[in-house]
C-alpha cells in the first residue's frame, strides 16, 4: 500500500523522539559523569580544608610537637591538591570522550538520514 502523508508524520516525530531519547541519554551520562567527579574532588577538598584548620591550630600553639605534625599534614595536603589535579584530568578527559561520541553518533544519524532522502528522491531527468 501506498504511504500516505499522515504516515510519513508519523514516522518522522517517531523518528525524533529517538533521536530526543538519545540526546537525554547522553546528557545524563554527561551530567552523571560530571557530578560523579565534582562530588569527589569536593570530598577531596573538604578533607584539605580540615587539614589546613589542622596545620592552622597547629601553628597557632607553637608546640614543638604540633609544629613536627605539620610536615606530615602539609605533605597530605599536596598529595590531595595532586589528587584534584588527576581527577579534574579524568574528568575532561572522560568529558572529551562522551563529546566525541556523541558527535560520531551524530555525524553517524545524520549520514542515515541523507541516504534515506537520497533513496526517495525521483530520478533526474
Amino acid at each position: 500500500m501506498g504511504e500516505g502523508p499522515s504516515d510519513n508524520t508519523h514516522r518522522h516525530s517517531l523518528e525524533d523522539k529517538d533521536d530526543e531519547d538519545d540526546e537525554e541519554g547522553c546528557d545524563a551520562e554527561v551530567w552523571e559523569t560530571l557530578s560523579r567527579s565534582f562530588d569527589q574532588v569536593q570530598s577531596v577538598l573538604d578533607q584539605n580544608r580540615l587539614l589546613i584548620q589542622q596545620v592552622n591550630e597547629n601553628q597557632q600553639s607553637r608546640i614543638h610537637d604540633n609544629l613536627v605534625k605539620n610536615v606530615s599534614l602539609i605533605r597530605e595536603i599536596n598529595g590531595n591538591i595532586c589528587k584534584v589535579i588527576s581527577m579534574y584530568s579524568k574528568l575532561s578527559a572522560d568529558f572529551v570522550d562522551i563529546v566525541r561520541r556523541r558527535r560520531a553518533e551524530n555525524d553517524g544519524d545524520e549520514k542515515k538520514k541523507e541516504e534515506s532522502v537520497d533513496l526517495n528522491l525521483p530520478p533526474s531527468r
